[in-house]
């Protein structure tokens, strides 16, 4: 925090994603209510996810091509307007499902550029050795906005002064606050001008992690854990709506619990052993209780046993995060900090992508029965990174010993 750089990072993006939170619980009663199924939910996180995906890659290349606090200010501004929009198509009676869809994906391009962008910033703004402690309170801090702004949401949705409307009108207010907060930030150019083309700087990135196998396997593992365990947000309006009977205000209530857990785990564990310590055992541990909690969020009867089951989420999804995006950023060398990151981001994408196949499976079965295997697919995943974890440090002890 005594670097001025970082705290107008962590206090922009705090700002950034009380809005994105908030209306992120606007958009699913929206979507929900226009359209009345789980596949709708899904739908607009396949909007989201496809944008995301095709926008990814280029957003790791801008950011390790173009002064990042410019990259980060369009980004901004592309929230703002696509909240704006929104939030006046509510308030004017012309909204429409197909504007939620557009909204999506121009926030999802947003996405692609800010998330890499920021995170691969942190590493110039602070001291090497503070990288992991610094990537825990950037995420730390924004979870602690997932706890407010649900269930401020929540509450507005449900008041006739605001509605929905009001929700997206703040977010975008918000957005615009957090331009200006970014301008006190230094330029960020790039070290070293690349002659290559976009296209040519993804295939270096690729080759760049094909190259490293440390880096190749937190990268896929991450992506894996998202991609399965993370569409569980989109759930949580039926969940809240149809299963528990609790309404708006219980959704905003269920997200920002999850939001709760993850500021807990970042501020009563200790950051640097997380990051530092044993970064590697942590991906795995922290992926096979992100798994576990799923299942019992899956299976839980009543309202309070869902809450503890996210509360659990949350703190793991928290610690997951926060320890793959220090191992991205200290496995890889600065010019590639953009990159790496924009694969981790491509996780996200792949979340919203298999959101609507999710939704589908959900309302051809059974919800609870699609939360269960999600779980049981991300401890899979997670038993597997460690697995393979295991036989590459055999390897390096066999090489060492020959």
């Amino acid at each position: 925090m005594q670097s001025p750089g970082y705290r107008r990072l962590l206090y922009s993006a705090a700002i950034v994603i009380f809005g994105v939170m908030g209306q992120s619980v606007a958009r699913g009663w929206l979507a929900r209510d226009l359209t009345g199924s789980n596949a709708g939910l899904g739908g607009v996180m396949l909007a989201f996810g496809i944008a995301m995906l095709l926008a990814t890659p280029w957003g790791g290349v801008a950011a390790d091509r173009f002064p990042k606090r410019t990259v980060l200010l369009i980004a901004v501004l592309a929230l703002a307007g696509s909240s704006l929009a929104i939030g006046l198509a509510v308030v004017t009676d012309v909204i429409a499902y197909w504007m939620l869809l557009v909204a999506s994906a121009v926030q999802a391009v947003a996405f692609a550029m800010y998330l890499p962008t920021r995170i691969a910033f942190i590493a110039e703004v602070v001291e090497p050795r503070d990288i992991g402690p610094a990537v825990v309170l950037s995420q730390t801090t924004q979870e602690a906005m997932r706890v407010i702004a649900p269930a401020l949401a929540g509450v507005l949705i449900g008041v006739s002064w605001s509605g929905v409307g009001g929700v997206f009108l703040l977010a975008a207010v918000g957005s615009l606050l957090a331009t200006v907060v970014l301008l006190g930030l230094p330029l960020g150019a790039p070290r070293t001008a690349s002659t290559r083309s976009p296209v040519a700087e993804i295939v270096d990135a690729i080759r760049y992690v094909r190259a490293r196998q440390g880096l190749g396997l937190v990268a896929l593992t991450t992506i894996g854990v998202i991609v399965i365990g993370f569409p569980y947000l989109t759930f949580l309006p039926t969940l809240a709506d149809e299963r528990f009977h609790v309404g708006a205000g219980g959704y905003g209530v269920m997200a920002g619990v999850a939001g709760l857990g993850a500021v807990a785990a970042g501020i009563m564990a200790p950051r640097r052993q997380w990051v530092m310590g044993r970064p590697w055992a942590t991906v795995g541990a922290s992926g096979a209780v992100l798994g576990a909690s799923l299942i019992a969020l899956g299976l839980a009867s009543v309202f309070w046993l869902a809450l503890l089951a996210l509360l659990a989420v949350g703190a793991a999804g928290l610690v997951f995060q926060t320890t793959t995006q220090s191992l991205m950023l200290s496995l890889s060398d600065l010019e590639y900090h953009g990159r790496m990151q924009s694969m981790v981001v491509l996780g996200f994408s792949g979340f919203g992508l298999a959101a609507l196949p999710l939704g589908l499976v959900a309302d051809a079965v059974t919800l609870e029965l699609t939360l269960v295997a999600m779980g049981v697919v991300v401890l899979t995943v997670s038993a597997a990174f460690t697995l393979k974890r295991q036989q590459h440090r055999r390897a390096l002890i066999a090489i060492e010993t020959a």
